[in-house]
């Protein structure tokens, strides 16, 4: 594997497997990853807690199923944050859908692997196109991968996030009319998950900054107002660990004057 972009602020969070299980509820509050208890496992979160982000993909790589999860939201953080190489963010989004997928099959219980490969397919959509993506079939299998976590899980404040990125973006591609008609993509439907979202996790920086780049898409410049006020609260939440940092910092290179 090549070697990863470090994370920028490095140092700056210094988790260990009691810290790290101490504030479990508070640093998975928004995709509910229960708790594990291989001491291996928890390592693998403790390098994920503090940026470091390949030594968490790899070591949960390492383990099999019992940590397909965090080597899927380690790599997906990465991906989405760090990786400048186009080509290598769509082969690393790619390679979790797979991963994921996989676990999903073995594992129909384990929502996140769901989860993860809806995210992973949901980003590499945004990649190569989400019109090409949706002509492949992928924003399908994306809502009802989510669907079904939210089902199952009405608490999964990022599955929420996800799915109303999903609404936002078929609509932004492809307009009201063909995104409500071929693939079931509503304004209203995913504003209403992101307020949901918000209401289960109100300091996500995520879900603000996600919220934010769908009212942008769903609105236009009318809405420029509305999507700054998001990004304001997305860089004013006090981050607890390296991916919400990462978010964050994304919110601030966001706000307009």
């Amino acid at each position: 594997m090549a070697k990863w972009t470090a994370f920028p602020y490095a140092g700056d969070y210094r988790f260990d497997a009691a810290s790290v299980i101490k504030s479990w509820d508070r640093l998975h509050a928004g995709d509910l990853e229960p708790l594990p208890q291989d001491a291996e496992v928890i390592r693998s979160w403790v390098h994920f807690h503090n940026g470091d982000f390949q030594k968490a993909a790899t070591l949960g790589q390492s383990l099999g199923c019992a940590g397909t999860c965090v080597a899927s939201k380690a790599t997906c953080v990465y991906a989405t944050y760090l990786e400048k190489h186009e080509p290598s963010r769509l082969d690393l989004f790619l390679s979790v859908a797979n991963q994921a997928g996989a676990l999903a099959q073995r594992d129909p219980a384990n929502l996140n692997a769901r989860y993860w490969r809806a995210y992973a397919l949901g980003r590499y959509s945004q990649g190569i196109s989400v019109a090409k993506a949706l002509a492949q079939g992928l924003g399908t299998k994306v809502k009802a991968d989510l669907e079904y976590v939210i089902r199952h899980a009405p608490q999964h404040a990022d599955a929420h996030v996800a799915l109303g990125s999903f609404h936002a973006e078929v609509i932004d591609k492809v307009g009201s009319l063909i995104g409500a008609m071929a693939y079931g993509a509503n304004k209203d439907i995913g504003l209403q998950l992101f307020e949901q979202a918000i209401t289960l996790h109100d300091t996500s920086p995520y879900g603000l900054l996600e919220y934010a780049h769908a009212v942008l898409m769903l609105g236009g410049e009318d809405m420029t107002g509305e999507a700054n006020q998001l990004y304001q609260r997305a860089a004013r939440t006090s981050p607890v660990d390296a991916a919400e940092r990462l978010d964050v910092e994304m919110a601030k290179t966001q706000l307009t004057d």
